[in-house]
């Protein structure tokens, strides 16, 4: 790659911009408004259930069940999802979801990274 040049995004756009496609992954935690965005929670069945925190608004979502419930979700809002740690649970689900069109991101570092930087968390 030449210098100055930027590498092209997942959609092959050369100039990528806020009407892009394919916008970034995450979202930093400090920057997590739930009031804006629909916001699920990703965490798998056993983390959900040993927690007794969930975001504000969020919803639950199986990850191990996501062909059950991707049919639903609007193309045309914004999605946030979250896991414990925004690991490897969240990448596969954004992936899932990009490819079928819905504007997703994760929090970086999940829930606890949200928590750590002052997100309200609401007892489930």
């Amino acid at each position: 790659m030449e210098p100055g040049t930027q590498p092209l995004k997942r959609c092959g756009c050369g100039t990528p911009t806020e009407k892009c496609p394919d916008l970034p992954r995450t979202i930093v935690p400090a920057d997590v408004n739930p009031d804006a965005t629909l916001v699920f929670d990703v965490r798998r069945e056993a983390d959900f259930a040993a927690s007794n925190e969930i975001i504000p608004g969020a919803m639950w979502k199986n990850p191990d069940k996501i062909d059950a419930w991707i049919g639903a979700l609007p193309l045309t809002l914004d999605v946030m999802i979250y896991c414990v740690r925004g690991g490897g649970v969240s990448n596969s689900v954004v992936d899932r979801l990009q490819a079928a069109g819905v504007k997703a991101r994760y929090i970086e570092g999940g829930i606890e990274a949200y928590k750590a930087a002052g997100g309200k968390v609401v007892t489930k």
